[in-house]
């Protein structure tokens, strides 16, 4: 505890009139003199005395208490500190300034330590300095050290410092790095058109050797990777297409180079999202009922199809005796469409076709080939499926999933939704839910009036039923591509509303769907979205159970989740992973790709220790940016305003902050005694005068 005076002012008039007070005895004091008076000075001092005790001096005395000074310490533990000697050097610089601060007296030290930041925001160490200033009283701040390699990703935040900011540098001065950047990757991309991402591969720091090549894999969707040898040093331009619509996973992998710092950033994963550009059907029609102009609108009416429509209106049997010449049809292009472009549709239907000779079985068997080679093929059964001139008596059977009895049922029925149909994907929730207050489950799905009797083959998915559970809608798999068959012509009564109607559009948009191998519409399926750090895992299935999901993290450990059945078919499970990067799924012969975040985070892409990003704000404060491969710094006090840094050491400004715990103020003279001063000064001048 120590007491300090201070004279302080209270004046009892307002200091304008002091003021003037004052201007009018200089006055006074100059005529007194100019006059020749012996005593002016004594006047002077008269005057004086009389000011003073109208300015009302008191002396103010302080019991004040002495406060420690504050040494802030900011220690960087995010991801990339943790790579190479990095660690043991963070340890042994906490140690020795530990030490050094406890030597000094009345000094404190306050250690902060910054881990990662949520999300892919790089080292906050501004933000943790702020936070750290925020907490303790500026006025006893007496210096700042920042223990971290220099890459700060909120450099722009930087707080105005009360006292020197020291920077101390982890790594070493021959650390070098090779990192993988993806320059430009677009968002989306059509399927089966090729588009351009442009990755760089980049040696940084004290490179030991001169290396104009590299080894990049290149994996798709978690497949088996693809090696190449691409020049390092320049921008490489990577040609890509896109197999199949949603999310698409491209990861490119540099091997680890010996002696670099971290292969963190040797990797980096590319999320692109495929699209369709345009839908190519061939709607093959036979002879003109009520559904086919359904089929037409129905593809008509969606701009994203591509609709090329190939009807009978004119069968050769037909003998009318009309000229060709007076023929207003156009001969259709059969052996065009049939042989050499039939692969570039992306689904055929056949509504209600027979065989007629006007499609020869070797057109047909060319249609069988496109499907097992990856095409789809939609049959929308009539009458004529089960009679002597059907497709089923064709190079088509073999593909087909269920071969027709010769019966047709002309009855009415409500479909229905297998119990395989409530887990599959095409039919998944498409049947209304019950209503408590009707007799009939499906009364609120128009009834259909035909059936064709077909027995479904072993391998085909019968996914809605008829009448006495008979197939009505079977799915399979031919070869590369899928075969559906609707074994009834009036699904048309849907969209016209027939009894209420029913979801026609939702089931052909499914159905075309599916066909075309959309990922959303598979029955075995593994996939996973990110939110942030969090993956929802989604496991589809025919399947009444599934086994537990097998992650691989970057680092290869290995976690199992397992997962709850949330509806008919699906699976799914909530996951964190504890970093970002690529991980792994696996489920029995089912794989996927997840990417939380970046493949190499922000914290990684820049590896590097340098003093620049933070040299401004550093000398400002008038501190120094020191290498610990030289040691740990001695630490000093400096006066303030003077270079607070120098070989081998760093300094810090004492504050002489302190705490007043009490004040006492009392007159520098009594009122009554300043006015006899005042008087004697006066009458000494009469006197003097007087006398002279």
């Amino acid at each position: 505890m120590t007491e300090t005076g201070t004279l302080i002012f209270d004046p009892l008039l307002p200091w304008a009139v002091l003021w003037a007070g004052i201007a009018f005895a200089v006055v006074f004091v100059g005529l007194a003199i100019w006059k020749g008076m012996a005593g002016w000075w004594l006047r002077g001092l008269a005057l004086a005395t009389l000011l003073l005790a109208v300015a009302n001096p008191s002396l103010q005395v302080e019991d004040r208490e002495s406060l420690s000074d504050i040494v802030l310490l900011v220690v960087d533990e995010s991801a990339s500190q943790g790579i190479d000697v990095r660690p043991d050097q963070i340890a042994e610089a906490v140690e020795t300034i530990e030490g050094e601060i406890a030597d000094l007296n009345n000094t404190e030290l306050r250690i902060i330590r910054m881990a990662d930041a949520d999300g892919n925001r790089g080292s906050l160490l501004m933000e943790a300095l702020t936070n750290a200033m925020a907490d303790e009283p500026r006025a006893r701040i007496a210096g700042t050290f920042l223990l971290t390699d220099g890459r700060v990703h909120d450099i722009a935040r930087a707080p105005a410092m009360p006292s020197p900011l020291h920077v101390l540098l982890t790594g070493a001065d021959d650390d070098w790095d090779r990192r993988l950047m993806v320059q430009n990757a677009p968002a989306f991309a059509i399927i089966d058109e090729p588009i351009t991402l442009t990755l760089r591969i980049e040696d940084t720091g004290a490179v030991p050797f001169t290396s104009t090549e590299s080894e990049i894999e290149i994996a798709v969707d978690g497949e088996d990777p693809q090696r190449f040898q691409v020049p390092v040093g320049e921008d490489l331009e990577l040609p890509v297409t896109l197999r199949h619509g949603g999310t698409n996973v491209i990861q490119f992998t540099v091997p680890e180079a010996e002696g670099e710092l971290t292969a963190r950033n040797n990797a980096a994963v590319v999320q692109i999202n495929g699209v369709r550009d345009r839908l190519r059907v061939l709607l093959v029609s036979g002879e003109p009922h009520a559904g086919e102009r359904t089929w037409r609108n129905l593809l008509k009416s969606d701009a994203s199809v591509d609709l090329v429509h190939f009807t009978i209106l004119r069968p050769p049997e037909k003998q009318d005796g009309v000229p060709v010449n007076e023929l207003s049809l156009i001969a259709f292009p059969t052996r065009e469409l049939f042989l050499e472009k039939v692969d570039e549709f992306d689904l055929i239907i056949f509504d209600r076709y027979k065989r007629r000779g006007i499609l020869p079985g070797l057109y047909l068997d060319n249609i069988r080939q496109y499907v097992e080679d990856g095409g789809a093929l939609l049959v929308a059964a009539g009458p004529d499926f089960a009679g002597a001139d059907s497709i089923y008596r064709s190079p088509l059977s073999e593909i087909l999933p269920a071969a027709p009895s010769g019966r047709v049922r002309e009855e009415l029925f409500a479909p229905e939704v297998t119990d395989l149909g409530k887990r599959h994907p095409v039919t998944e929730g498409l049947m209304p839910e019950p209503d408590p207050n009707a007799e009939d489950a499906q009364a609120s799905w128009g009834r259909w009036m035909r059936i064709i009797d077909v027995t479904a083959e072993a391998s085909g998915d019968t996914v809605m039923a008829g009448p006495e559970d008979a197939p009505l809608l079977v799915l399979d798999r031919i070869g590369e591509g899928r075969v559906a068959l609707l074994a009834s012509d009036h699904a048309w009564l849907w969209s016209r509303g027939f009894e209420g109607g029913g979801p026609q559009l939702e089931l052909l948009r499914r159905l075309a769907h599916w066909m075309m191998k959309e990922p959303d519409l598979e029955e075995e399926a593994l996939t996973a979205t990110a939110e942030g750090q969090t993956m929802t895992i989604t496991r589809r299935s025919l399947d009444d159970e599934v086994a537990e999901v097998e992650i691989t993290g970057p680092d290869g450990s290995v976690t199992l989740i397992p997962l709850e059945e949330v509806s008919p078919g699906r699976f799914s499970a909530d996951w964190v992973g504890p970093e970002m990067g690529l991980y792994r799924l696996k489920e029995g012969d089912m794989e996927s790709v997840v990417a939380l975040g970046p493949a190499a985070p922000k914290e990684f892409e820049e590896t590097l220790a340098t003093g620049d990003i933070l040299a401004d704000s550093v000398n400002a404060t008038r501190g120094g940016v020191q290498r610990l491969t030289e040691g740990t710094p001695d630490i000093r006090r400096v006066r303030p305003g003077r270079v607070a840094a120098g070989r081998g050491w760093l300094g810090i400004t004492p504050r002489d902050a302190y705490l007043t715990a009490d004040i006492s103020i009392s007159p520098l003279l009594p009122a009554w005694a300043m006015l006899l001063l005042a008087s004697l000064l006066a009458v000494g001048a009469w006197l003097w005068e007087g006398r002279r």
